[in-house]
């Protein structure tokens, strides 16, 4: 058993047995997470893939556990979130199969080979370091701007990261849309594949889940939107599912 710090907890993924160690006061993981590991788990087996910014491993623990053979690599700038994750791997016993880089991704380029991986996953920060309300706690504030790296910096460097014909997946903000295709062309990344996630019926999208391919013709396919809640406030089929309740 993992050895608990200040102000950490261990919660329970109810999915496979699997644990993650997360700090009260810094930056918890949402559904985000578990809809793009989910979004993301038609990589194939024996894939290598890299999970950019990967905070306490959420990401990463999941595909794991969901794609046996994939080798996973997570990239994180925060010391103190890089070591919960380290701990939440050797927690959940997946040492061989998850390993962990402590950098900031735009470092990336001179530490790991141009085009040697076959995905890529991302839940980058969504607002600009110069747009909304900068949170105080500067773990928070650096999991939410784009103050250590930019959007452009995590599409640059997926593009750099991955095999020609391969995958990148990612979550983000429908607000920033525009900015992402842009980008993704910009850096040989056709999008593919793109799902709306909406709070509910009636309620406009707030999470975005694209899948762009490296040197790929152009191709977009919509999916059905996902929706997170009934309007009694539980969860609908799709997230139980999801979540493996049904």
């Amino acid at each position: 058993m993992e050895h608990l710090k200040e102000n950490e907890r261990m919660d329970d993924l109810e999915y496979k047995g699997l644990k993650i160690i997360q700090n009260t006061e810094g930056f918890c993981f949402g559904i985000d997470s578990i809809l793009l590991a989910h979004f993301a788990s038609d990589i194939k087996n024996g894939s290598k893939v890299i999970d950019l910014g990967t905070g306490t491993g959420i990401i990463g623990i999941l595909l794991c556990a969901k794609i046996p053979s994939i080798q996973m690599v997570g990239v994180e700038i925060q010391e103190e979130v890089y070591d919960m994750a380290k701990r939440s791997i050797r927690l959940n016993h997946l040492e061989k199969q998850f390993t962990l880089i402590h950098a900031n991704i735009k470092e990336l380029e001179a530490k790991l080979e141009v085009g040697s991986f076959d995905a890529v996953v991302t839940n980058p920060p969504y607002k600009k370091n110069d747009t909304g309300i900068q949170n105080e706690n500067p773990k928070k504030r650096m999991a939410r701007h784009e103050i250590s790296a930019s959007l452009e910096d995590f599409i640059r460097i997926s593009s750099k990261l991955l095999k020609e014909k391969k995958d990148l997946y990612m979550v983000h903000r429908p607000d920033r849309l525009v900015d992402i295709l842009e980008l993704l062309r910009k850096y040989k990344l056709e999008p593919k594949k793109l799902q709306f996630v909406h709070p509910k019926l009636g309620k406009a999208p707030n999470l975005i889940l694209i899948k762009a391919t490296k040197y790929a013709k152009p191709f977009l396919k919509i999916e059905e939107p996902l929706y997170v809640y009934e309007e009694n406030g539980e969860y609908t089929k799709d997230i139980l599912k999801i979540y493996g309740k049904i």
